[in-house]
Protein backbone atom coordinates (compact mmCIF):
# COMPACT_ATOMS: atom_id res chain seq x y z
CA UNK A 1 0.00 0.00 0.00
CA UNK A 2 1.05 3.10 -0.93
CA UNK A 3 1.91 5.84 1.79
CA UNK A 4 -0.56 9.02 1.91
CA UNK A 5 2.76 11.12 1.38
CA UNK A 6 3.19 9.31 -1.92
CA UNK A 7 -0.49 9.52 -3.09
CA UNK A 8 -0.15 13.52 -2.32
CA UNK A 9 2.92 13.85 -4.26
CA UNK A 10 1.33 11.53 -7.31
CA UNK A 11 -1.48 13.19 -7.26
CA UNK A 12 -0.08 16.98 -7.05
CA UNK A 13 1.78 15.87 -9.09
CA UNK A 14 -1.10 15.09 -11.94
CA UNK A 15 -3.11 17.65 -11.20
CA UNK A 16 -0.49 20.72 -12.01
CA UNK A 17 0.63 18.68 -14.77
CA UNK A 18 -2.36 18.70 -16.01
CA UNK A 19 -3.18 22.12 -15.57
CA UNK A 20 0.13 23.53 -16.84
CA UNK A 21 -0.16 21.59 -19.70
CA UNK A 22 -3.39 23.71 -20.35
CA UNK A 23 -2.73 26.96 -19.31
CA UNK A 24 0.55 26.41 -21.62
CA UNK A 25 -1.54 25.14 -24.79
CA UNK A 26 -3.63 28.39 -24.41
CA UNK A 27 -0.49 30.92 -24.92
CA UNK A 28 0.77 29.08 -27.49
CA UNK A 29 -2.70 28.28 -30.13
CA UNK A 30 -6.03 29.45 -29.95
CA UNK A 31 -7.10 25.82 -31.16
CA UNK A 32 -8.74 25.39 -26.84
CA UNK A 33 -10.29 28.49 -26.44
CA UNK A 34 -9.83 31.63 -29.13
CA UNK A 35 -11.11 34.56 -26.49
CA UNK A 36 -8.13 32.99 -23.95
CA UNK A 37 -5.87 33.08 -26.36
CA UNK A 38 -6.75 36.64 -27.14
CA UNK A 39 -6.86 37.57 -23.64
CA UNK A 40 -2.93 36.45 -23.40
CA UNK A 41 -1.69 38.07 -26.33
CA UNK A 42 -3.20 41.10 -24.76
CA UNK A 43 -2.02 40.43 -21.15
CA UNK A 44 1.76 39.59 -22.66
CA UNK A 45 1.86 43.04 -24.38
CA UNK A 46 0.72 44.55 -21.92
CA UNK A 47 3.94 42.84 -19.65
CA UNK A 48 5.94 43.83 -23.08
CA UNK A 49 5.47 47.72 -22.39
CA UNK A 50 5.88 47.77 -18.59
CA UNK A 51 9.08 46.36 -18.90
CA UNK A 52 11.30 48.30 -21.51
CA UNK A 53 14.19 45.78 -20.72
CA UNK A 54 12.92 43.01 -22.81
CA UNK A 55 12.57 44.63 -25.89
CA UNK A 56 16.20 45.83 -25.62
CA UNK A 57 17.33 42.31 -25.34
CA UNK A 58 15.15 41.54 -28.06
CA UNK A 59 12.33 39.87 -26.69
CA UNK A 60 9.16 40.73 -27.90
CA UNK A 61 5.36 40.11 -26.53
CA UNK A 62 5.07 37.16 -28.70
CA UNK A 63 8.38 35.73 -27.88
CA UNK A 64 7.89 36.23 -24.24
CA UNK A 65 4.69 34.24 -24.55
CA UNK A 66 5.64 31.37 -26.12
CA UNK A 67 8.40 31.05 -24.06
CA UNK A 68 6.49 30.90 -20.87
CA UNK A 69 4.02 28.71 -22.77
CA UNK A 70 6.50 26.07 -24.01
CA UNK A 71 7.93 26.22 -20.72
CA UNK A 72 4.41 25.53 -18.96
CA UNK A 73 3.73 22.62 -21.60
CA UNK A 74 7.53 21.01 -21.25
CA UNK A 75 6.80 20.98 -17.27
CA UNK A 76 3.63 20.08 -17.05
CA UNK A 77 4.40 16.97 -19.30
CA UNK A 78 7.16 16.37 -17.12
CA UNK A 79 4.88 16.57 -14.03
CA UNK A 80 2.29 13.94 -15.34
CA UNK A 81 4.32 11.50 -17.23
CA UNK A 82 8.24 11.37 -16.05
CA UNK A 83 9.25 9.81 -12.53
CA UNK A 84 12.04 10.62 -10.32
CA UNK A 85 13.50 13.69 -10.09
CA UNK A 86 13.19 15.58 -13.56
CA UNK A 87 9.82 16.15 -11.72
CA UNK A 88 11.72 18.11 -8.84
CA UNK A 89 13.28 20.51 -11.33
CA UNK A 90 9.98 21.08 -13.19
CA UNK A 91 8.43 21.82 -10.56
CA UNK A 92 11.07 24.01 -9.53
CA UNK A 93 10.96 25.53 -13.34
CA UNK A 94 7.15 25.82 -12.61
CA UNK A 95 7.60 27.75 -9.25
CA UNK A 96 9.84 30.34 -11.13
CA UNK A 97 7.58 30.99 -13.98
CA UNK A 98 4.74 31.40 -11.64
CA UNK A 99 6.96 34.26 -9.46
CA UNK A 100 7.47 35.77 -12.97
CA UNK A 101 3.72 35.77 -13.41
CA UNK A 102 3.02 37.42 -10.16
CA UNK A 103 5.75 39.91 -10.84
CA UNK A 104 4.48 40.61 -13.77
CA UNK A 105 0.76 41.25 -13.07
CA UNK A 106 2.40 43.14 -9.74
CA UNK A 107 4.29 45.79 -12.27
CA UNK A 108 1.14 46.05 -14.47
CA UNK A 109 -1.49 46.94 -11.45
CA UNK A 110 -3.84 43.81 -12.33
CA UNK A 111 -6.00 43.14 -9.24
CA UNK A 112 -5.73 40.00 -7.23
CA UNK A 113 -8.80 38.42 -9.24
CA UNK A 114 -6.58 38.63 -12.43
CA UNK A 115 -3.13 36.68 -10.78
CA UNK A 116 -5.12 34.96 -7.81
CA UNK A 117 -4.75 31.41 -9.82
CA UNK A 118 -0.42 32.35 -10.35
CA UNK A 119 -0.63 32.68 -6.52
CA UNK A 120 -2.71 29.27 -5.67
CA UNK A 121 -0.45 27.41 -7.83
CA UNK A 122 2.35 28.73 -7.10
CA UNK A 123 1.76 27.71 -3.45
CA UNK A 124 0.58 24.23 -4.73
CA UNK A 125 4.01 23.94 -6.56
CA UNK A 126 5.99 24.93 -3.35
CA UNK A 127 3.66 22.04 -1.41
CA UNK A 128 4.43 19.54 -3.99
CA UNK A 129 8.60 20.60 -4.36
CA UNK A 130 8.42 20.23 -0.13
CA UNK A 131 6.71 17.17 0.18
CA UNK A 132 8.86 15.72 -2.39
CA UNK A 133 11.98 16.58 -0.79
CA UNK A 134 10.45 16.02 2.67
CA UNK A 135 9.91 12.23 2.17
CA UNK A 136 13.96 11.91 0.29
CA UNK A 137 15.24 13.18 3.12
CA UNK A 138 13.12 10.83 5.97
CA UNK A 139 14.50 7.56 5.28
CA UNK A 140 18.32 8.48 5.95
CA UNK A 141 17.52 9.73 9.38
CA UNK A 142 15.75 6.43 10.23
CA UNK A 143 18.82 4.78 8.70
CA UNK A 144 21.35 7.05 11.16
CA UNK A 145 19.13 6.31 13.78
CA UNK A 146 19.35 2.95 13.39
CA UNK A 147 22.95 3.28 12.85
CA UNK A 148 22.92 5.17 16.26
CA UNK A 149 20.98 2.55 18.25
CA UNK A 150 23.31 -0.33 17.30
CA UNK A 151 26.46 1.75 18.10
CA UNK A 152 25.07 2.69 21.27
CA UNK A 153 24.63 -1.40 21.89
CA UNK A 154 28.51 -2.08 20.54
CA UNK A 155 29.43 0.45 23.15
CA UNK A 156 27.96 -0.80 26.07
CA UNK A 157 29.96 -2.76 28.40
CA UNK A 158 28.68 -5.94 30.08
CA UNK A 159 29.30 -5.59 33.71
CA UNK A 160 29.45 -9.37 35.55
Amino acid sequence: MASPRTITIVALSFALGLFFVFMGTIKLTPRLSKDAYSEMKRAYKSYAKALPGLKKMGISSVLLRKIIGTLEVACGIVLTLVPGRPKDVANFLLLLVMLAVLFFHQLVGDPLKRYAHALVFGILLTCRLLIARQSDERPEREESREEQVNAQEKNKVKVS
